[in-house]
């Protein structure tokens, strides 16, 4: 009674019940959790008990069993799996026998079987329980309410349990959900649980969708349900088609034409905000479909093969009916919208980008209809309906059709950044970004160049939302401006560019962007910095001074800003002190980027004096404003070089603060990043600190507790260090080593492509962090240095490394870059004995694969390694030759005989890939 008491005051508005209730049921936890839990489900299952009772109760057993985070999740999983056999067996008839009992919606029950089964199904327990659930709803004794709760646990249990654990009993599932949907159910609360319950169970059923008589079932259980009167049994219905579309695209021929086309556009049209959202993003998902079978299709081109699955082009096909309904609901705004609000009209606009996108050129011309028709509209609906059309369809058409378009439209443009509503001045800054990124040539064309920069700039004047898009304007025009120039050397800084001339009062007016007093409405002053490092990364040398302006700016406002810490007195301002120091951090980053080695040294002390300050202060325990500071300081010592050396002992107690910062794994990547930075930068001085740094770095690689994906970056970092002290490295050659065999044969589950894309990261690393080792032991003088030889028992591994990834289909392009790049350097270094190693099969696809690379580098290193194995190759044929020759000279072999007699000598020596000419052989036998 005295549990059920405070189970009742769990909702009690007196704070102090409240957290006495709190309080107790924490202290009944620890001290007996499972008799506690016990008593919940004892509490939770007789109905005589208050609703408040009963439901507190479920959401105290629920709480005990899940939680939000994955990691927290799982150990409770585990600690109910390590209750007593009867104890789990007492709780579990209690919540199964309370499914239906409950009077007040939705069921704590359904909560608690759902979140045992997730615990249980998957070792194996409990394997009943999908059996009685289903039977509880197909029986035809059962009551609303056991349907419904039932149900929900159904839905409960699919969207939280791996599919694989319930594709055996998808058809159990299935029948029970399809009998809970159908049309003659009376009960729309029933339905509606019904319907979840399949949006929640559509990833595994896929054997049933594979099926055509059971397709055809499903199908139209879900067609009839989308027409239920309910909204929420309809909208649920419109969800499941929204994600059948995205996960069995290949099966809705049959259903599009005479259901799936009506059904969505009807949905289009509705009044209802929840039914329209539904409609549109059905045809949103057609269209990603849509977009991902054209890439795959190109891919299969260029690879020789039919592509596996093929578009339908449903998208194309009902262009003429979608986008008139789009245009109809772009208009449907509202004036003074929440932005994290989502309804039609923002869908709309995002689904019109994406069928222009799907299909291309097609869309152009219903679109200009309405463009032009609206554009001049006394109702600001209309015209910030057109201006969200025109800017839409930016991306997707051929550039060099819409470009004339665009070039017609700037005027205009231009002139409705002056419009009295904001919401169309809004939307026209956005779209004029859309042109300065994609249509470049049509912004920084010398007709609109001008009157388009004026416009921009007094948009900076304007409401948040308007003068932060006109900042991501300024951010693409600055790149399209600085790439529009050509140059002899694509690394060369041009002179000058079409932005020269505005430069310095752009420059100057997004500083007093920066620092406007609500900047940090609609992401204002993050867009203006944003903007502002743009415009200095994309500038020309006739710009530079104003750069050092800059950068004495921002080094001011750094310091400002450091000594306010001491002022701040609310949560809210720490949030906005740390939020500006990151963004200072930032901008810092960009500014020294363009600072010429001269003139480095001379701001670098003030640099890196604020920045040691920042370390000190109390915001660096913030995360992200660690982060940043680390990375202005990678930025110094890429710009300083080995002069960074005289700040290392100063800077060394923030390194290793990083680098232990387990918590944060941004922070110790950051940390990592930048030992690898100042060991490419200082070089052999960095000496006196790699013990300190080496075992920090072997401490993280050794702690579970470090995110995983930190471990490949301290890999690569070993490789920067060897470099860096060459020989010297020899120290911790074994230790490394062997971390590196572990870490080459790791395996991943291949069905999981983060984890493809990490085994590739982890491969990568590997094979830098081999490279350093062989050219820093190599030395960097003529003669190879003799501790290099202590790599020779480990070259073998490192070739049988490159030869698993060159059989390995999902390695990627890095990976290939980087094999080639240590063969090529075992070959320098170990000559021809080695030969017989890398001139395989496998390694010859792979560089010819490589070769073909679009990638620059990979192109260059691939080659590079081929080069370097045929001359080994052609060595030993010369030598060989050689030696012939000799003992032919000797009279021990008749060399010509030799070279006649069957093509032996041609057999052997002139293989086609060793390109040694039969004239230069037969030169020198006779």
């Amino acid at each position: 009674m005295d549990l059920i008491a405070v189970l009742e005051k769990t909702v009690s508005p007196d704070t102090i019940e409240l957290e006495a209730a709190q309080q107790y049921l924490e202290q009944a936890a620890g001290s007996n959790l499972q008799d506690f839990l016990k008593s919940l489900s004892n509490v939770l299952y007789h109905g005589g008990n208050s609703p408040v009772a009963r439901m507190a109760a479920g959401l105290q057993l629920k709480n005990a069993l899940t939680s939000k985070d994955p990691a927290t999740k799982i150990q409770y999983q585990q600690r109910w799996l390590s209750f007593r056999e009867d104890v789990r067996a007492y709780i579990k008839k209690n919540v199964l026998e309370s499914l239906g009992t409950e009077t007040i919606r939705p069921s704590s029950a359904a909560q608690c079987v759902a979140y045992i089964a997730c615990a249980e199904l998957p070792h194996g327990h409990w394997p009943e329980l999908i059996s009685v659930l289903t039977r509880n709803v197909t029986n035809a004794t059962s009551t609303e309410m056991m349907k419904e709760a039932t149900l929900e646990s159904i839905g409960y249990i699919c969207q939280d349990i791996e599919p694989e654990v319930l594709a055996t009993q998808s058809n159990e599932i299935l029948t029970a959900i399809v009998h809970g949907m159908k049309k003659d159910e009376p009960s729309n609360h029933v339905r509606l649980a019904a319907t979840n319950s399949l949006l929640n169970s559509l990833e595994f059923t896929k054997a049933n969708f594979e099926k055509e008589s059971e397709r055809h079932f499903i199908m139209q259980v879900v067609c009839e349900a989308t027409q239920s009167t309910d909204t929420q049994v309809k909208v649920a219905a419109l969800q499941c088609l929204v994600k059948i579309m995205s996960l069995y695209y290949q099966y809705m021929e049959h259903y599009m034409g005479p259901a799936l086309f009506a059904i969505t556009m009807e949905a289009m049209k509705s009044d209802i905000d929840e039914v329209g959202l539904q409609g549109i993003e059905f045809w949103s998902n057609v269209c990603d479909e849509e977009v991902d079978l054209q890439i795959e299709a190109s891919e299969a081109q260029d690879q020789g093969r039919p592509p596996t699955h093929t578009s339908r082009f449903y998208a194309k096909g009902a262009l003429q009916y979608l986008v008139p309904i789009l245009m109809q609901t772009l208009t449907r705004q509202e004036e003074y919208d929440d932005e994290d609000d989502w309804n039609p009209c923002k869908a709309a606009g995002v689904c019109l980008m994406l069928m222009a996108t799907c299909c291309e050129d097609a869309i152009v011309q219903f679109v200009l209809d309405f463009v032009k028709e609206n554009i001049k509209s006394p109702n600001w609906r209309y015209r910030d309906a057109a201006v969200m059309a025109f800017g839409s369809i930016m991306e997707g058409p051929d550039p060099s059709n819409l470009k004339p378009l665009v070039e017609q439209a700037m005027p205009m443009l231009i002139e409705l950044m002056q419009d009295p509503s904001v919401v169309v001045k809004d939307t026209t800054a956005w779209t004029i970004g859309r042109v300065c990124e994609l249509i470049p040539d049509a912004a920084i064309s010398e007709a609109y160049l001008k009157p388009l920069l004026h416009a921009l700039v007094q948009g900076l004047n304007a409401e948040p939302r308007v003068a932060a898009n006109v900042c991501w304007a300024f951010t693409s025009l600055a790149e399209a401006a600085y790439e529009g120039v050509e140059v002899a050397d694509e690394n060369c800084e041009p002179e000058t560019y079409c932005l020269s001339e505005y430069f310095e009062p752009i420059v100057h007016k997004l500083l007093e962007t920066t620092d406007r007093p609500d900047g940090a409405h609609a992401n204002l002053r993050s867009a203006a910095y944003e903007a502002l490092m743009e415009m200095v990364k994309n500038s020309p040398k006739d710009c530079y001074v104003t750069v050092q302006k800059t950068t004495v700016v921002i080094l001011d406002r750094l310091q400002h800003v450091l000594q306010m810490e001491a002022r701040i007195q609310s949560n809210s301002d720490r949030a906005q002190y740390n939020d500006l120091q990151s963004l200072l951090c930032a901008t810092l980053q960009s500014v020294l980027r363009k600072v010429t080695p001269e003139d480095a040294p001379q701001i670098s002390d003030a640099i890196m004096t604020a920045l040691l300050q920042m370390f000190n202060s109390s915001s660096c325990k913030s995360g992200g404003v660690q982060e940043d500071a680390l990375m202005a300081v990678s930025t110094l010592v890429e710009v300083l070089g080995d002069k960074f050396l005289k700040y290392m002992d100063a800077f060394k107690p923030f390194l290793a603060l990083g680098l232990k910062n387990h918590a944060e794994y941004q922070v110790c990547t950051a940390a990592v990043g930048l030992t690898g930075d100042i060991c490419r930068a200082v070089g052999c001085k960095v000496l006196p600190y790699c013990d300190e740094v080496m075992s920090m770095l072997f401490d993280n690689l050794r702690n579970n507790n470090v995110n995983r994906s930190v471990k490949p970056q301290i890999l690569s970092v070993f490789g920067d260090v060897a470099l860096a002290i060459g020989p010297e490295f020899k120290k911790y050659l074994d230790v490394v080593l062997t971390t590196l065999m572990q870490a080459s044969q790791a395996q991943v589950d291949k069905s999981d492509y983060d984890m493809v894309d990490y085994l590739n990261e982890l491969r990568e690393c590997c094979l830098e962090a081999y490279t350093g080792i062989v050219q820093g032991l190599k030395g960097d003088g003529t003669a190879v240095h003799p501790d290099v030889q202590l790599l020779q028992p480990h070259v073998n591994h490192m070739v049988q490394f490159i030869t698993y990834i060159a059989q390995d289909g999902e390695r990627s392009d890095g990976c290939v870059s980087a094999c080639a790049g240590l063969l090529g350097d075992l070959c320098t270094v170990f000559g021809t004995s080695i030969v017989t190693l890398v001139d395989t099969e496998p390694i010859s696809q792979l560089l010819n694969l490589g070769r073909r690379s679009k990638t620059v580098k990979t192109k260059t290193l691939t080659t590079w390694a081929t080069k370097e194995i045929r001359k080994l190759k052609n060595a030993i044929i010369l030598t060989a030759i050689f030696f012939l020759c000799v003992a032919s000279a000797c009279g021990l072999v008749d060399a010509r005989r030799w070279w006649d007699i069957g093509g032996v000598g041609k057999k052997l020596f002139l293989a086609p890939s060793c390109r040694v000419s039969v004239k230069r052989v037969h030169r020198i036998i006779f």
